[in-house]
């Protein structure tokens, strides 16, 4: 399949057309400050002991809350509920992914604890599909090292047969929250992470395309004739889908800019020194803007109007930054509603 862009008659080659995919992680840590009844379950937990939190009219609440969702209270009084409980539902995880409670299938489980009105989910290590059952007794094992995160809770597991030593007697105990002798968890650091494969469609499949031959490709909307780069498919004015392509720049105008003064950690620009600028930069011949640093200027002369061009480094498939062209800045009112 081949075509031409409309403005230039560049040919579009068979790959051009091809709509890239890629795998993408987005990851960071969230840190978070705990309350007092987040606080007590997290300790227990690292003291091998299952808390939970009781409301008014008496439910016990496992994991505890700090206020009552059905009347909004604020909840305070803790107990203790045993580490046995009763499977309600599960479900079986035939493949389990990075990060999972277990390396090995296993079923995801709510566990209500003996004593408490509410369940708790979890992983349970069983053999199979078969030996997993609705109403089926469980109890926690433990992990060998516990700092105070749901993870203490290594997985549940089968409860031994009639007769075996008993985890421990099923009556709800009041609880200070409070652990004789050792700190109280009263922070957690929770590492969020997102794996997916990433399509960018048809429209910006072919402007990435173009952009490793060293060209700028958008997309011209049918009914109001703006200009996208990058294009997007279809028209956020007038909502309607854009195909005639048009190659833009390479020079293009500073509209608006930041400074930035944080250290990046991103591969991508972790040997930039700060501080820098990234601006956005209304390509010629474009009706968006698109974003990009600015560099062989200093951060403070970078203004307003000022012309730039794209450089380049070997075998990019996109511009590293963009640098000043040394033409007279553009006028206010060439860009003004590009801002």
């Amino acid at each position: 399949m081949t075509g031409r862009c409309p403005r230039r008659g560049v040919p579009l080659t068979e790959s051009e057309f091809e709509v890239l995919r890629a795998p993408l992680v987005v990851e960071f840590p969230f840190t978070r400050s705990l309350g007092p009844v987040q606080s007590a379950f997290l300790t227990g937990l690292r003291e091998r002991t299952v808390l939970g939190v009781r409301t008014a009219d008496g439910k016990v609440l496992v994991p505890p809350v700090e206020y009552d969702p059905a009347t909004a209270d604020e909840l305070c009084d803790l107990v203790e509920v045993a580490p046995a409980g009763t499977v309600t539902t599960w479900a079986w995880n035939p493949e389990p992914r990075r990060g999972q409670p277990l390396a090995t299938p296993f079923a995801w489980v709510l566990v209500r604890l003996d004593g408490a009105d509410t369940a708790l989910l979890h992983a349970l290590d069983a053999p199979g599909p078969d030996g997993v059952r609705t109403g089926m007794r469980v109890r926690i094992r433990w992990a060998a090292e516990r700092t105070g995160a749901i993870t203490d809770i290594a997985c549940f597991e089968p409860e031994p047969a009639a007769g075996a030593e008993a985890v421990m007697p099923s009556q709800v105990r009041a609880h200070s929250g409070q652990f004789a002798g050792v700190p109280p968890v009263d922070g957690i650091v929770a590492h969020a992470r997102l794996d997916y494969t990433y399509s960018p469609g048809r429209a910006q499949s072919q402007y990435l395309h173009a952009l490793s031959g060293r060209r700028t490709v958008g997309e011209r909307c049918p009914a109001c004739r703006k200009v996208y780069v990058p294009p997007r498919g279809a028209c956020p004015t007038c909502g309607v889908a854009t195909a005639e392509q048009v190659e833009v720049g390479p020079r293009g105008t500073v509209t608006t800019f930041c400074i930035v003064n944080i250290k990046a950690k991103a591969p991508a620009n972790a040997a930039v020194e700060v501080p820098y600028v990234y601006a956005h930069i209304a390509l010629d011949g474009a009706d968006l803007a698109l974003h990009a640093r600015i560099a062989g200027i200093p951060y403070d002369r970078v203004r307003m109007g000022l012309r730039v061009e794209p450089v380049w480094s070997d075998g990019a498939r996109f511009p590293d930054h963009y640098r000043p062209t040394g033409e007279p800045d553009a006028d206010y009112d060439t860009y003004k509603e590009l801002l």
